[in-house]
């Protein structure tokens, strides 16, 4: 179910969980700030997740109150596995999803890398 990104951060998420080592995951990246692991149900051949390792429930919430060296080393995590996956050409794209309307499952930030085909438009197109 989706959440609500002003709730308070839930230290039982399965993130916090994989941060803590409670939870394995396939980790492809890690800095000071981030972690990076393939995703657990892929959507695409390349499925990547990024997770500041700080407690942040959403993107809103990370952008405001996160750190200037958190958010450095955050956004520089996301490049940082695109380029070593050599993702640049073809391409790739990027998803983070905040709250209810934007279908966020985790109240986590995290934002997910996916690439390896075609990957069609970005939303569905109205009815």
């Amino acid at each position: 179910m989706p959440i609500d990104p002003t709730q308070s951060y839930d230290d039982q998420n399965i993130f916090a969980k994989i941060l803590r080592g409670e939870i394995p995951s396939r980790t492809v990246f890690e800095n000071e700030h981030a972690l990076a692991f393939h995703d657990i149900a892929p959507q695409a051949p390349y499925h990547v997740l990024v997770i500041p390792k700080g407690a942040y429930v959403s993107w809103d919430d990370f952008s405001a109150r996160a750190e200037d060296a958190e958010i450095a080393g955050f956004v520089r995590a996301v490049g940082e596995v695109a380029r070593a996956a050599g993702l640049v050409e073809p391409g790739y794209r990027l998803l983070a999803n905040v709250g209810h309307d934007g279908h966020q499952e985790v109240p986590h930030l995290h934002v997910h890398i996916f690439a390896g085909r075609a990957l069609g438009p970005m939303l569905a197109r109205p009815m």
